[in-house]
This record gives structure tokens, C-alpha cells and sequence, in this order.
């Protein structure tokens, strides 16, 4: 997997000196490294992918730069380039381009200053740019079935803006703003049916615009925003678009973020999330604005630690598996250190983490959320190098089979 062979080298690479040497891999100006990635929804990958690593006068990762070239059973030959900088542990910011043959591309940036809130304020931007020919569709609600799938290409521009004033370095309030673009295209997957073709009447079917207003309180006393292993975190959504604002439609929406992460001993940690997400005023919303269940998440996302809220973890399928206006999703995982030391100055962690999610979607705000969850589990294998890098792989399994996820950053 791209992500366990990448954690692996951060975990263990060493900074490359200049003194190269065949036979000494730490002398190598870059670490080579071969890429298998499966994806539930987007075809296999090989490729290689030579990482740079730059470190501070602390050994530890400061920067790192990871270009790669690969090839996809569906979308044929691609390549990304990939930076990401940690220069303090209250300012970082990535960059990430790709795209292949098969008419995918996508371009994401991200900054953030005011991570650790002992500032008055707390700022990030977030631009992402992706155009993903192999999106699928199973129909609304929670009882969509495997054998209605459709293919789409998403297309989707948008720009996320969030100002944070922290009144202590727990409690912050945010304004969060996020103008998208969306158009929905003819997909990569000429044996399923277009989403138009199957599923005519869903809303959005043809894209839109929106401008989401949202306002976030949260209060955080994790330890850590990139490797918790204490604390917990309180955040409530509420937000609205609206047509008259530059929105093609009008919805709001109330969403409530719960983590909580318990040691256990020095080595292990329980890691609990519970999320809910309504959106009362409904009607009208698009289908790529409810909320999805499935994946492993938001990704990188916010580096402020505010997730997006319409798409969230649930690794028996891949992302939007079930969509509707609400959603419910309660995960579980118990992070296991099996594998610790000290090389190159650079202390790296090896995670072993069995983990349980249970969700739904439901269309009436009325309806019991803890009836008819969705149940999936697995074991996730993860690496650290402390104090801000994590990568993940999580193999999954949900009602319609396995599925294997892979990424930076942990999924909550």
C-alpha cells in the first residue's frame, strides 16, 4: 500500500546524507518506494514513488516531498506531486497535484496558522480542486442496494475559508465559509449506468452552486490535533445556503462532532467517535450536499481539526455508500503500540488498531438513529513519527465485502 510503504519510511528513513554510497541505503539523495493501492471504488494502482524527507535540528520531519508516477486498471497512467511542511506545531500547510490519462486530475492546498489556539485567532484556508471520473451512486436512503450502482465523474471546485477566535485554548468559536462549484459528467465506468440514466429525478443531478455559512463552537482538550492520545473534542455545526446568496439551492443543516480518547497504559489508546448531522430544511438539497456515509473520512481535511461534515468514516464501502439528509455514525478503535525505537534521532511508532463502525442515514429528522446501523470492521495498521506524521491502511469489512483504505492522517 502507498500509505504503509510511506509510513514506513517516515517512521524509519533517516535524513539522506551526501555521502552516496549503492550500498548504504541512508546515503540515497531519495527513498524509492513501490506503490500498491486498492481503492473500493477507483481500480487498483502500482506505481513508485521516491520521497524526500528534510528534517529540523531536532530530527523531526519538517518537510516532505513525495512525486509519484503510477498506472490504474481504470484510469490508465497518472501521476501527483505531493509537499507537506510542519514548520511549528501551530503553522502548517500542504500541497498535493495529480491527475491521469483517464481524465482525473485534482489539485488541493491547505494552510493553517493558529493551531495550537494560545493565539486570539486561528486562520486556514483550504482550496481543493477534483474532477473524479469513478464516483458511484446507489440511490437515497438507508436501504439503497448494492445492485442499483451507477458511475459518475464529480466535478467540484471550492474554496473554504475559516476564521477562529479562541477565547481560551479550549473554547473556540468560527466562522466557517465555503463557496463550490459542481458539475456532474458521463463517469470512466462504461459497464455500470450513468447516474442520469438510472437515477433521473435525484436533485443535483445536473451540479449546482452553493455558498455554505457555517458556524462551529468547539471545545478541544486533545493533546494532540495530528496524534491524540488524551482528551476529547466538542464541536456543533450549524449552517445554511441559501438561493438568494449565490447558492442554487437552500438547505441548512446542525451537525455535532463527539471524541473522546482514553489511555490505557502507555501503549494503548481507545479512540471513540460519535457524529450526528441533520438537515431539517431539506427538501431542495442536492445529493452531493447530504450527508454520506462511507470511506475513511475527510482525509487530510482541516488542519484546524474541523472535519467537513457531509462525508463520514464508516469502512465497510467506499465513500457516499449511503446518502441522505441525516446521518448517524458511531466508530470505535483501540490504537495498539506494538513497535517502538529510536533510529536517526527520529522516534517512530508502529500502531496495530482494531476498530468497529457502526451508521445510517435516515430522511426524516423524526427517526430513531440507533436502529438499523450499518455494521463494519477491520484492522487498521498505522505508522507515526512524532510529533505531527501519521499514515494509515484500514481493511474493512461491511455487508457487501471488504474494503481497504489508505491515507494520512487518522480518520478521526
Amino acid at each position: 500500500m502507498r500509505a504503509l510503504a510511506l509510513l514506513l519510511v517516515l517512521v524509519f528513513g533517516s535524513a539522506p546524507t551526501w555521502a552516496f554510497t549503492l550500498t548504504n541505503p541512508n546515503s540515497w539523495p531519495f527513498i524509492p518506494i513501490p506503490e500498491i493501492v486498492t481503492d473500493p471504488y477507483a481500480g487498483t494502482l502500482v506505481g513508485v514513488m521516491p520521497v524526500f524527507l528534510r528534517f529540523n535540528s531536532s530530527q523531526q520531519i519538517q518537510q516532505i516531498f513525495a512525486p509519484d508516477i503510477n498506472y490504474n486498471t481504470i484510469l490508465g497512467w497518472g501521476g501527483t506531486l505531493r509537499y507537506l511542511a510542519y514548520p511549528s506545531a501551530d503553522t502548517q500547510w500542504y500541497a498535493i497535484a495529480g491527475g491521469s490519462e483517464g481524465n482525473e486530475s485534482s489539485v488541493e492546498l491547505d494552510y493553517a496558522s493558529g493551531m495550537e489556539r494560545r493565539q486570539r485567532w486561528s486562520l486556514e484556508g483550504h482550496f481543493l480542486y477534483q474532477r473524479s471520473p469513478t464516483q458511484r451512486f446507489f440511490g437515497l436512503g438507508n436501504s439503497s442496494a448494492e445492485s442499483n450502482q451507477s458511475n459518475y465523474a464529480l466535478l467540484q471546485v471550492y474554496g473554504d475559508a475559516t476564521v477562529g477566535l479562541n477565547l481560551t485554548p479550549h473554547l473556540q468559536i468560527a466562522l466557517r465559509e465555503r463557496p463550490r462549484f459542481v458539475r456532474i459528467y458521463h463517469g470512466a465506468l462504461s459497464t455500470l449506468p450513468f447516474i442520469g440514466d438510472l437515477f433521473p429525478n435525484v436533485k443535483g443531478i445536473n451540479g449546482g452552486t452553493e455558498l455554505l455559512n457555517q458556524l462551529v463552537a468547539s471545545y478541544d482538550t486533545r493533546n494532540s490535533l495530528q496524534i491524540p492520545t488524551l482528551g476529547g473534542l466538542i464541536a456543533l455545526f450549524a449552517g445554511i445556503s441559501d438561493r438568494s446568496v449565490l447558492s442554487s439551492a437552500s438547505y441548512s443543516e446542525f451537525a455535532a462532532d463527539l471524541r473522546h480518547y482514553l489511555p490505557i497504559g502507555s501503549r494503548i489508546t481507545l479512540a471513540g467517535q460519535l457524529y450526528a448531522r441533520y438537515v431539517p430544511g431539506g427538501s431542495e438539497t442536492p445529493f452531493w450536499a447530504m450527508s454520506w456515509l462511507g470511506g475513511d473520512g475527510p482525509g487530510a481535511g482541516s488542519l484546524l481539526g474541523l472535519p467537513i461534515s457531509e462525508q463520514q468514516t464508516w469502512r465497510g464501502g467506499g465513500a457516499g455508500r449511503f446518502i441522505d439528509n441525516n446521518l448517524f455514525v458511531a466508530n470505535l478503535e483501540m490504537r495498539a503500540r506494538v513497535y517502538e525505537l529510536d533510529l536517526f534521532n527520529t522516534h517512530g511508532i508502529v500502531e496495530l488498531a482494531p476498530f468497529v463502525d457502526l451508521g445510517r442515514v435516515f430522511h426524516n429528522a423524526s427517526t430513531i438513529p440507533l436502529t438499523n446501523l450499518h455494521p463494519a470492521g477491520g484492522l487498521g495498521f498505522r505508522a507515526i513519527a512524532l510529533p505531527f506524521v501519521v499514515a494509515f491502511v484500514d481493511f474493512g469489512y461491511g455487508p457487501n465485502g471488504s474494503a481497504v483504505f489508505s491515507g494520512i492522517n487518522y480518520p478521526f
